[in-house]
């Protein structure tokens, strides 16, 4: 960052880079001494030094006339640069960016292992998503923290907040014990909470947070492979609930299936006309299971019988020709 030589009484944050959060003033030559003008632009802040200490901070963006304003900082800067020769050269001058910072990533470095409070199964949940600051206190991050470096950017400033929110992050989500079936509904909740408890860590470094987001998660494999089994077990029990049999029913009326679909020749064919017959002796044993049930209150319908007939061919526990003999038999009654 410098000056040219039509702008050489000028002092300001030219060209400033967007990744810029404190920059120092470079003097090439007489720049500082023969400042007659100090520009502050919207969003900017500026912080003097002199012989190693803090003599001001200025934060009120406009134009000012260093030989005629009466602003106890611009009066600051004359003060020194009048006592001797040289002056100049042990006075600092650094722009900062008083503007919000926004869409600052953040995400847990390792994954977060605990159990699933429903199924009782190991998980590695990661996290991920981002959040915006605004600084409240210029003056103690320059002295704490930034220490007289002359460029030092919002990608220094990630890396000191991961290294302290972390921890907050993974105890609350290993704590919370989120089952994989209720994370993604409670991503609001959860930064919330997050936000609640990594309040303080920005506030103690001289930042506010603004909003903090939690932009999706993220399971390992084998979370997923469990998840997946179980998704799979689930629809196999609504799909036996719906044909009126029980799960294990269920599961041999499959078994009979793959084996007639795995075998080849006459032994296939076999295997087919046996499952055949398993499968229609299991949808009866099904239906009269209904009825016994639903007797008491009342008859099934040769319409809910259709429909549930349908639904077994449709979902392929019974051949074709088993759905028109059973269609047949029930319309004969009707």
């Amino acid at each position: 960052m410098g000056i040219t030589n039509q702008f050489r009484s000028v002092i300001q944050w030219e060209d400033p880079n967007e990744n810029e959060l404190f920059i120092k003033f470079t003097d090439r030559g007489d720049e500082i001494k023969n400042a007659s003008k100090l520009i502050l632009q919207p969003g900017q802040g500026c912080i003097l030094t002199y012989e190693g200490k803090i003599e001001g901070v200025f934060e009120v963006e406009g134009i000012y006339d260093l030989k005629s304003a009466n602003k106890p900082f611009l009066t600051t800067i004359k003060k020194f640069l009048s006592l001797r020769e040289g002056s100049e050269h042990v006075m600092g001058i650094w722009f900062y960016r008083k503007s919000n910072i926004l869409n600052m990533r953040w995400g847990t470095r390792v994954p977060i292992a605990y159990t699933d409070p429903i199924y009782t199964f190991p998980i590695l949940l990661s996290a991920f998503g981002n959040y915006s600051i605004g600084i409240t206190k210029p003056q103690w991050f320059f002295e704490n923290v930034i220490g007289g470096e002359e460029v030092y950017c919002h990608t220094d400033l990630k890396e000191v907040f991961l290294s302290r929110i972390t921890q907050p992050i993974t105890d609350y989500l290993a704590n919370a014990k989120f089952s994989y079936v209720d994370i993604d509904s409670n991503l609001n909740n959860i930064a919330k909470e997050v936000r609640e408890k990594t309040e303080n860590i920005f506030n103690d470094l001289g930042f506010q947070i603004l909003d903090y987001r939690i932009e999706g998660t993220k399971f390992d494999k084998e979370t997923l492979d469990r998840i997946a089994k179980i998704s799979d077990i689930q629809a196999e029990v609504l799909a036996a609930k719906i044909a009126g049999i029980n799960y294990t029913e269920h599961q041999q009326l499959q078994a009979m299936r793959d084996a007639a679909n795995n075998e080849g020749g006459g032994a296939g064919l076999l295997m087919g006309v046996g499952a055949g017959m398993g499968a229609g002796n299991l949808m009866n044993q099904g239906l009269q299971n209904q009825q016994q049930n639903q007797a008491p209150q009342q008859t099934e319908s040769p319409m809910d019988k259709l429909k549930k007939l349908k639904e077994l061919f449709e979902m392929e526990l019974i051949s074709e020709s088993e759905y028109a003999e059973k269609k047949k038999a029930i319309l004969d009654k009707i």
